[in-house]
């Protein structure tokens, strides 16, 4: 299991680094940090309050060291989150700015969620039964991102055909972490999943595209697009049954089209059932 784990330390106020680092280092899930409490661990099968109380000035740094100014960690902010260098995900909660009746930034921090990005390897026993294109979906935090990882760089090493990934936040491979990819494939960091699907399908040819959470109309037209071209798809979703998944209008299209084959339900144990994608 791999983390970059020295990147998280290093965007965390100095006074929480030790504790931190002491009592989440083999299995922090997440650091729960809110104005005028004390940090809260949230580790496998365990939660640790550690001394010390949180401030705003401490949010706001976390932000900042976080989002490094960059303009597309502005934009992303605008959606309540950011990601951090390793691929550590920063829900934030807070005073929202509108403008014309959207969201566009949070003004003040009242807390913030770290989702620490972990590697896990060894997973899938074998690949070859989740075969073609391939939908995951599960609720929040139970393994969608480290499951679509692992099908990537296993389908990677089969010798079939490379497999672009679409990173759009940089959370499936992070630049810093160094999670094994697979030696075919290529990863486009730092874009929309609809722009970098078509670039992949225009410059890379790759047998098979992945991408992280569909969560627009756009991004199901862009899938649709692919499939009409002949690449298999690996991609994942918010739903927490297949009935929860054919339910939401945004992934309507998918449905309709049937351009998955199976259908992969992750429970909030980790476990997970493979069924076919079918609405029938």
């Amino acid at each position: 299991m791999k983390c970059a784990w020295d990147q998280l330390l290093a965007i965390l106020p100095k006074w929480m680094q030790q504790e931190v680092d002491l009592n989440g280092r083999d299995d922090l899930l997440e650091l729960r940090l809110r104005n005028g409490l004390p940090p809260e661990l949230v580790c496998f099968r365990r939660s640790v309050l550690l001394s010390g109380i949180v401030t705003v000035s401490d949010l706001s740094f976390i932000i900042n060291a976080a989002s490094q100014y960059s303009p597309w960690a502005a934009q992303t902010i605008a959606q309540g989150y950011l990601t951090a260098p390793g691929g550590h995900r920063i829900g934030i909660c807070g005073e929202a700015v509108i403008r014309e009746s959207k969201m566009v930034g949070i003004r003040t921090p009242v807390s913030v969620c770290i989702r620490v990005s972990r590697d896990i390897t060894g997973i899938i026993s074998n690949v070859r039964e989740l075969c073609g294109s391939v939908l995951i979906i599960g609720s929040p935090g139970s393994g969608k991102t480290t499951l679509l990882r692992e099908i990537i760089r296993l389908r990677s090493n089969m010798g079939t055909g490379s497999v672009g990934v679409v990173d759009e936040r940089g959370e499936i491979f992070p630049p810093m972490a160094q999670f094994v990819q697979g030696c075919r494939t290529d990863v486009l960091t730092g874009c929309s999943k609809a722009e970098g699907l078509d670039i992949l399908l225009r410059t890379m040819g790759p047998q098979t595209i992945a991408v992280d959470e569909i969560s627009s109309e756009k991004d199901c037209q862009a899938l649709i697009r692919g499939a009409w071209c002949g690449v298999f798809l690996l991609a994942t979703a918010h739903a927490a049954s297949k009935a929860d998944l054919f339910s939401r209008q945004v992934y309507r299209p998918l449905v309709r089209d049937g351009i998955f084959d199976q259908l992969v339900i992750l429970q909030p144990d980790k476990s997970w059932k493979v069924e076919r994608m079918v609405s029938g």
